[in-house]
């Protein structure tokens, strides 16, 4: 019997005579098949390269997954801000009720921060993922059927408070992926997507909003349904999974733990670079690179704030307290929420401070900022990276040094493009300013997760989310405010952002003067975990 899908001579026959009627040239033809194999062949090389460079296809998943939440939320914020004219124009507005648009959005996800940061400690945070961000997607297409500012304003507030669960879940889940000695280097890629996505906003979505900032809307909705498919197919990690040493054991001999290419620590399979601190269990619990470097050194703990019981069981309030009485934390939070504020006012208002200082035309406006694009994604990259290599060479607080300086080298570097009227000349400064400013947040990112217990990732990010997205909601509007009130000087902008540098600055001066916390910090986090293991097991022990 022959096959379901070979035909016979009879059948190959007049398929031939059917194809030479109706198939195009075969010139024609191998050119087509030519440009595809090309295309497929660039593409299948590309994803290859990405998987080397992330360290496997099973990482390379989960990272350009977390790093595409991330990028709805900035591609969002960006949009609103390159559809600004069209938007005033439409449903006769001003600058600062564009600035209120995306400061309601923010401040009513800083509030429902908290909560979710709740369920992320407690529920399978994949599938809220999932759930909430097409969630995300539906709010988008209401957004493009509004008829006032009103309804506008009314859908952005729903808007905030679905996209509030991404900063926790993606925490948590990062430090429950990959092991600690690496987690400013993952921090860098997933943040890539938050920078990318502004990127989509400025420049794909604001040119359909050229067209109809309703279209915009539309276009943004489409990949969140697409994200939320992708997340249904993550395997949610194991909490606080077992030790470095067993997974890297089972890494090293290319198994996967659990059954399950997500259930566990998702360990870089290529060699460990020389002198990488152990990262070893104690108590049977896993802990960080700096962990295990406070810990040889004889750094000693805050006896008054390690926890000797099960972080799941506090109330949020005992919880919000905890997290605030960590002083490092409290360092992360303020450097935090200054570096989040400047950046979500050039996010929003950076197209036009450009076309205004510099007198260019939206197109160079728009090369400009893509130019200004890219310094920023190597900043976030790099900024990871030099965090882990300073740690990797003994220093434990080197992601806090990192942090520090980056924040003191971006305001030096932006007050010239504030002087100058000169777009070739501010060009190469406001790359450098760029790249410093995103250097920062891949390493803040890590070192909160090295001072906090694994079981209180997910609130601990909430808290820190509710205060750093405070400092995001009235970014946009003190900035469209303070733009309007000096729009008499004909250089609004520019005075606006030179004031803002000011908490910039001081956010720089925080996190170095927070350094002499860290290293307690850190070992008070790991000696909190080993009890919060033995709780863990003392809850599962067989009756």
């Amino acid at each position: 019997m022959t096959p379901p899908f070979d035909s016979g001579p009879q059948r190959d026959s007049a398929r031939s005579s059917r194809r030479s009627a109706s198939s195009p040239p075969k010139q024609g033809r191998s050119r087509f098949d030519a440009l595809r194999s090309t295309g497929g062949s660039a593409l299948g090389a590309t994803r290859r390269r990405l998987e080397t460079t992330l360290g496997g296809s099973d990482r390379t998943f989960v990272i350009v997954t977390l790093a595409a939440v991330l990028a709805l939320s900035s591609a969002d914020t960006s949009t609103v801000g390159a559809a600004a004219s069209e938007l005033r124009q439409g449903l006769h507005i001003d600058n600062t009720d564009i600035g209120l648009l995306v400061s309601v959005s923010a401040a009513v996800g800083a509030v429902a921060s908290v909560p979710f940061g709740i369920l992320v400690d407690r529920v399978k945070r994949t599938t809220l993922l999932s759930v909430t961000i097409a969630t995300w997607g539906i709010a988008m297409i209401a957004s493009a059927a509004v008829s006032s500012f009103g309804d506008l304003l009314l859908v952005r507030i729903f808007l905030g408070f679905v996209t509030a669960v991404a900063g926790p879940a993606v925490a948590s889940l990062v430090g429950d992926y990959f092991p600690g000695r690496e987690r400013g280097t993952i921090y860098g890629y997933i943040l890539t997507g938050e920078l990318v996505g502004g990127g989509v906003g400025f420049f794909i979505t604001g040119d359909v909003a050229a067209i109809s900032w309703r279209a915009a809307f539309v276009l943004l909705a489409v990949p969140a349904f697409a994200i939320s498919w992708q997340l249904r197919k993550l395997t949610e990690p194991a909490r606080a999974a077992r030790s470095a040493e067993a997974t890297t054991g089972a890494a090293e001999n290319g198994l996967h733990l659990s059954g399950s290419p997500y259930g566990d620590p998702l360990v870089d399979r290529s060699d460990p670079p020389a002198g990488d601190p152990p990262s070893r269990p104690v108590h049977g619990r896993p802990i960080s690179d700096v962990q295990q470097m406070a810990r040889d050194a004889g750094v000693m703990p805050d006896t008054e704030l390690i926890l000797r019981g099960d972080p799941r069981r506090m109330g949020i309030f005992s919880a919000a307290r905890y997290v605030l009485r960590v002083r490092t934390n409290v360092v992360l939070i303020v450097s935090s929420a200054c570096a989040y504020f400047f950046l979500t006012g050039v996010q929003t208002f950076g197209l036009e401070f450009v076309g205004q200082q510099y007198g260019v035309g939206t197109f160079v406006a728009t090369l400009m900022m893509l130019a200004i694009g890219a310094g920023a994604v190597l900043g976030v990259l790099v900024g990871g990276r030099a965090g882990d290599a300073i740690v990797k060479r003994g220093r434990i607080d080197g992601r806090m040094l990192v942090a520090g300086v980056a924040a003191i080298a971006t305001v030096v570097l932006f007050i010239p493009p504030l002087l100058t009227t000169s777009a070739v000349t501010a060009l190469p400064y406001i790359a450098a300013a760029a790249f410093f400013l995103t250097a920062q947040n891949p390493t803040l990112d890590a070192a909160r997760l090295d001072i906090m217990p694994p079981l209180l990732w997910g609130r601990a990010e909430g808290i820190r989310t509710l205060l750093r997205s405070a400092a995001q909601a009235i970014a946009p509007l003190v900035f469209g405010g303070l733009a309007d009130l000096l729009s008499s000087t004909h250089h609004g902008f520019r005075y606006t952002f030179l004031v803002m540098l000011l908490p910039l600055g001081a956010s720089g001066v925080i996190l170095l003067r927070g350094l002499r916390f860290y290293p307690a910090d850190v070992a008070t986090a790991a000696a909190s975990a080993s009890y919060e293991h033995s709780e863990g097991d003392a809850n599962h022990r067989p009756r």
